[in-house]
């Protein structure tokens, strides 16, 4: 099996934690110059690939300005920073709950990203960290949904990375939930969930579908106080949404869930009111690179449970 080169390291920095675009020229096309591709291939609108090139603002790897009449070289790899979007800021603080020269253990707050995705670039925990531990290297092993907060494991060296994203692959870390949902008294638990869980693009939410299991959560329930209820839940597997669809396909959906069991109107930008109650509260693992075993417990509280009529208000 033929080995992949790998890139050439970028010749921009980052730029608030966000990585610069790289953009490879496949060998398979025949254009007269680089900005005729960049043009039919970004489609950025009207004179913006031109502006950008009579700019300097797209490099090669030697960190030189692409210029309009660059000859199209196939293979050939190009940078630029693209324009970031005019993002809300998230107002609560990544905690850093351990690091060494191989990994960072992240408590992540609700509302916040992972990773950049779509319209959250420099908001997101990840370029939070970079800028803050000033590690430009650091990427994430996995992610959470934006409206779950807890413990995230990110990985200094990017040669190490496939390494810790491989212990997620083959099921070897365990992950503890913590959950606030309504109390039902007929509900029998503890007990382990099995269904088969799709989520199609395009499509916010998940389902549950007829068809082989492929997403198995353990159910447990810890305490109860009036209507409410304070579960431990333990994902086998990690499908799109997972705890959320099984917990409201049992009849105690997580309080704050705009998606379960019905999609409710979006959240407003700016209203942090009424999160999720939905926490990553353990993250235990044997470290691949040292061997050392981990178990980190996120010190986050679930308001729902602690002060219901301030997280309801």
């Amino acid at each position: 099996m033929r080995r992949r080169t790998p890139p050439p390291p970028s010749p921009l920095p980052q730029r608030k934690g966000v990585d610069p675009v790289r953009v490879r020229l496949p060998a398979s096309d025949a254009w007269a110059t680089v900005r005729d591709h960049l043009v039919t291939r970004l489609a950025a609108g009207e004179g913006v690939i031109d502006g950008m090139l009579d700019a300097g603002l797209i490099v090669d790897a030697s960190g030189s300005p692409v210029t309009r009449d660059r000859t199209y070289e196939p293979g050939m790899h190009v940078w630029f920073h693209r324009e970031l979007p005019d993002e809300e800021r998230v107002p609560f603080p990544v905690t850093v709950v351990y690091q060494d020269e191989h990994v960072v253990v992240a408590d992540k707050p609700h509302f916040l990203t992972t990773t950049p995705r779509g319209s959250h670039i420099a908001e997101t925990a990840l370029a939070r960290l970079r800028c803050q531990l000033d590690v430009p290297s650091l990427g994430a092993a996995h992610r959470l949904d934006r409206l779950t907060a807890g413990l995230v494991l990110f990985i200094v060296r990017s040669e190490e990375r496939g390494a810790y994203q491989a212990l997620f692959r083959d099921r070897q870390v365990v992950k503890g939930y913590e959950a606030v949902a309504p109390y039902d008294p007929t509900l029998s638990l503890p007990r382990t969930v099995r269904s088969r869980i799709v989520k199609e693009r395009g499509s916010l939410a998940a389902r549950e579908v007829v068809g082989e299991p492929n997403a198995s959560s353990r159910i447990e329930l810890l305490e109860h106080h009036g209507t409410r209820a304070r579960y431990r839940l333990t994902p086998y597997t990690g499908q799109t949404h997972q705890l959320r669809v099984h917990m409201s396909a049992l009849g105690v959906p997580i309080l704050g869930d705009p998606l379960y069991p019905v999609v409710a109107d979006p959240v407003t930008v700016g209203d942090f009111r009424r999160p999720l109650q939905l926490l990553a509260r353990s993250l235990e693992f044997t470290d691949p690179v040292t061997g050392v075993h981990h178990r980190f417990v996120s010190r986050r509280v679930l308001t729902a449970w602690s002060s219901h009529d301030e997280w309801a208000g």
